[in-house]
C-alpha cells in the first residue's frame, strides 16, 4: 500500500498516476486519431479522383471487414466515372463481398453493369437494392430503363410508375416511362407524361425537359391536320 508522507494510505482516487498510466495516455489518444483518420479515408476516399488512395486504404489500413468495402466501393467509383466499368464490378463484387447489405452498393454494381450492357445482371442488381431499401425511387427508374434496354417494356413500364409514385418530381422518370409508352404505341400516355415532365418545376432535369418538349414536337406533328371548315 503507498503511504503518504505522513504514513497515511493514498486513498484509491488520490492516488498519483503510475509511469505506465502518464506514458499509456497520449499513446491511446493517439491511436484514436489514427483510427479516426483511417475510418475518414476508408468512408471518403472514392470523393476523389485519384483510385492510389483507395488502393493505399485497402492494402495497408489495420481495419478490415465492412469498413474496407467503403475503400473498394470508392475505388469502384472512380473506375465508373472513368468509364471502366470491369474494374468499378470487380471492387463492387469485393465491396458486397465484405458488406452484402448496402443497398447503395448493389444499385452502383448495377450500374456499371447496364453501362457494360450487362442488362440481365443488372436487373438482378436493382432487384436486389430495391430489396434491401424499396422506399428510394431511383433503383425502380433504373431498373426500367435497363427492362427498356431488353425490349421487356411492359415490365419497364411497371417499374417506371413505382419511380414515378416515390418521386413525382423526377422529370427523367416521366420522360422514360413516356418513350416506354411511345414504343409500345400508346401516344396518348406518352404524350401525358412529356406534359407533365414540362409542367415541373425547373431544375437540375434541364436535359430532360427539352427531351419532353422535342417529343410532344414530333408527336404533334406526325397528327393529321385538322380539316378546315368550308365557308359557305
Amino acid at each position: 500500500m503507498m503511504l503518504s508522507s505522513k504514513g497515511d494510505a493514498w486513498p484509491a482516487q488520490c492516488r498519483p498516476p503510475s509511469k505506465m498510466t502518464r506514458t499509456a495516455v497520449p499513446l491511446l489518444i493517439v491511436l484514436a486519431v489514427l483510427v479516426g483518420l483511417s475510418t475518414h479515408m476508408v468512408v471518403n476516399c472514392g470523393d476523389e479522383d485519384d483510385p492510389d488512395i483507395c488502393s493505399a486504404v485497402i492494402g495497408f489500413s489495420p481495419l478490415r471487414g465492412s469498413l474496407i468495402a467503403f475503400a473498394y466501393e470508392g475505388r469502384g467509383r472512380i473506375a465508373l466515372r472513368r468509364g471502366d466499368f470491369r474494374r468499378a464490378i470487380a471492387d463492387f463484387n469485393e465491396a458486397l463481398h465484405l458488406n452484402p447489405n448496402r443497398a447503395a452498393l448493389y444499385r452502383d454494381r448495377a450500374l456499371a453493369r447496364r453501362l457494360n450492357g450487362d442488362f440481365e445482371l443488372a436487373i438482378a442488381d436493382y432487384d436486389e437494392a430495391i430489396a434491401h431499401d424499396p422506399k428510394v425511387a431511383a433503383p425502380y427508374h433504373q431498373r426500367g430503363l435497363a427492362l427498356a434496354a431488353t425490349g421487356d417494356l411492359d415490365r419497364a413500364i411497371l417499374s417506371y410508375n413505382t419511380a414515378v409514385r416515390l418521386d413525382p418530381r423526377d422529370a427523367e422518370a416521366r420522360l422514360d416511362r413516356g418513350l416506354a409508352f411511345l414504343a409500345r404505341g400508346q401516344a396518348d400516355d406518352a404524350r401525358a407524361d412529356f406534359e407533365a415532365a414540362l409542367a415541373l418545376p425547373p431544375g437540375k432535369d434541364s436535359r430532360a425537359r427539352e427531351a419532353a418538349r422535342a417529343k410532344l414536337a414530333e408527336l404533334a406533328s406526325a397528327e393529321p391536320a385538322p380539316i378546315a371548315a368550308s365557308r359557305r
